[in-house]
C-alpha cells in the first residue's frame, strides 16, 4: 500500500495530462448542437427595421437560409460583416440575421453604416430565439435547408476560407438534395 501512495500523484498527474491533451485537439469552433437535424424552434418576433412588421420560423422556410447571430457590441460581428455583404450575392442562399441582445436603433445604424446584407434580421432583444438555439454569443451562423431543418451551428466569424472548408460543401450537398426532391 505504501509503494502505491507514492506513485499516486504521478498517477494523478498523467491521468490530468491525457484529459487536457483530449481537450487542446478539439475544434472550439465545432459546438455540437442538440437541434442539428431538428426543425427551427418556433418564434414570433418583430424585424430589425420595421417593429410592427412579425416574423416567425416559417418564414425562414422554403430555401436554403443562413441564419446569422450578430450584435453591434459584438467586434468579431465587424469582422465577420463584409463577407456577409459577399455571402448575400450568392442566389444559392438567403441570409437573415439575428440581432442578438441588442437595441433596435444601434442595430439599425449598424446597417445603416455597414451595409444591411440581410433579407431582413430579426430582433431578439430579450435573447429569447438566441437562447432556444442555443447560442453561446455571437457571431455564429446556423445552415437551414429548404425544409426549415437546422443542418449545421458555426460559432464565430465566416471568413473565405471558413467559407470554403465549413459552408460551400454543405450548400452543394444541400442544392443537389434540393433538385432531387429531398
Amino acid at each position: 500500500m505504501g509503494k502505491l501512495i507514492r506513485f499516486l500523484p504521478l498517477i494523478l498527474v498523467l491521468a490530468l495530462g491525457v484529459v487536457l491533451y483530449r481537450g487542446l485537439s478539439l475544434n472550439p469552433q465545432d459546438m455540437p448542437s442538440a437541434l442539428v437535424g431538428k426543425t427551427m424552434p418556433s418564434f414570433s418576433l418583430s424585424t430589425l427595421n420595421d417593429g410592427n412588421k412579425t416574423v416567425t420560423e416559417a418564414d425562414l422556410q422554403g430555401d436554403i437560409v443562413l441564419l446569422n447571430v450578430w450584435a453591434t457590441w459584438c467586434p468579431t460581428c465587424k469582422y465577420e460583416h463584409p463577407y456577409l455583404v459577399d455571402i448575400a450575392k450568392n442566389p444559392q442562399v438567403k441570409l437573415y440575421g439575428l440581432n442578438y441582445k441588442d437595441e433596435r436603433d444601434a442595430g439599425q445604424k449598424w446597417l445603416q453604416h455597414y451595409e444591411d446584407p440581410y433579407v431582413f434580421s430579426i430582433f431578439d432583444e430579450a435573447g429569447t430565439v438566441g437562447l432556444d438555439l442555443g447560442v453561446y454569443g455571437a457571431p455564429e451562423t446556423f445552415v437551414i435547408d429548404h425544409h426549415g431543418i437546422i443542418r449545421k451551428r458555426f460559432a464565430g466569424a465566416i471568413d473565405t476560407r471558413v467559407w470554403r472548408r465549413e459552408f460551400e460543401p454543405l450548400i452543394a450537398q444541400l442544392i443537389a438534395e434540393k433538385k432531387q426532391g429531398k
